[in-house]
């Protein structure tokens, strides 16, 4: 361990770091959809944080001042992720934020339908500084006096930044069914046929206008382009979960961003993907399955998907 390592290990058992840490990465993922990115932002914030406090800097309200400082990281890696993103292999989607069904709903409160990815892939719509206004608005509670300070606008302009953004999610965004319980049953209808093979089962349970999207990044096989309609995107589904039987995969469910969700993992648990369901009117409206390993290595180990495909070919050549 290097003498910076140990000074960041020292700041991780602090109680404050550990006070402000849940809320700086709730506002850095939010604005940026990225797990890896968010870390960076909140480790940059916090350390600011810590050395005004050593250098003995008056800070009346620490929680104030990072997330201040979070926010206006994240809008500068923000505007400079967009343009990486711009020439990303195929779709974008967010990294996924994956819990166990089975952990304390108190200890994941941050987990609720303004952390979906389709909440989030809405937010890319937006201008970091809309994004900014209308998450600590609406989000985290902030009065439009203290979001202009953060995002250094007017209160008017801020107002303003909010509103505009606030339609475009409201117009956009899917209403979820109310019911979690509901939406927990229907997803293990449909995971379940898909571990069965029962095909016509689940197609049933997908909305006639379905979406299907896939984020492989350049780095492992994923669909170019989204697809529509549940003819189409169920026999996607028939193709991808015969592949995934042949090589072994296993689903594991878990809770995707706060909506249903499971990890496809190998024969030795590791991921192969994350995939997410949002499920609207009783029906399975959208998926969005990430399978770039960048993008999901944070959750656990991660499959050699060249591996397997090369076991999908002996199995086929064996038959």
């Amino acid at each position: 361990m290097t003498e910076t390592d140990h000074a960041r290990a020292r700041r991780r058992r602090d109680p404050l770091y550990e006070d402000l840490r849940p809320r700086s990465f709730a506002i850095a993922y939010r604005m940026l959809g990225s797990v890896s990115e968010a870390e960076d932002i909140v480790q940059e914030a916090l350390l600011r944080v810590h050395n005004e406090i050593e250098r003995g800097e008056a800070i009346s309200s620490p929680r104030a001042y990072a997330a201040t400082v979070t926010t206006r990281l994240a809008i500068d890696e923000l505007r400079s992720a967009r343009v990486r993103r711009e020439t990303y292999v195929g779709e974008w989607l967010p990294e996924p934020v994956a819990e166990s069904p089975a952990d304390d709903p108190a200890q994941h409160a941050e987990l609720s339908d303004s952390l979906s990815l389709a909440f989030l892939v809405v937010l890319e719509s937006l201008s970091p500084e809309q994004r900014a206004a209308f998450l600590l608005h609406d989000v985290f509670d902030y009065d439009y006096g203290r979001v202009a300070e953060i995002i250094d606008t007017s209160q008017d302009n801020a107002r303003q930044l909010a509103s505009r953004a606030r339609r475009q999610v409201q117009a956009e965004t899917p209403r979820f069914d109310p019911s979690p319980e509901e939406r927990e049953r229907l997803a293990d209808s449909f995971f379940a046929a898909a571990e069965n093979g029962d095909f016509d089962a689940l197609e049933a349970l997908l909305a006639e206008d379905v979406e299907l999207h896939g984020d492989g990044g350049g780095k492992a096989p994923a669909i170019k382009r989204p697809a529509f309609g549940r003819a189409k995107v169920a026999q996607m589904l028939r193709n991808w979960f015969g592949l995934g039987a042949r090589a072994g995969a296993q689903v594991v469910r878990v809770t995707v961003n706060g909506q249903p969700g499971a990890e496809f993992v190998d024969e030795q648990g590791r991921l192969i993907a994350v995939f997410s369901l949002d499920i609207v009117e009783g029906k399975i409206q959208t998926m969005r399955s990430v399978v770039n390993p960048e993008k999901i290595d944070h959750l656990g180990p991660v499959a050699d998907t060249s591996e397997l495909f090369a076991r999908i070919r002996e199995s086929r050549s064996a038959d």
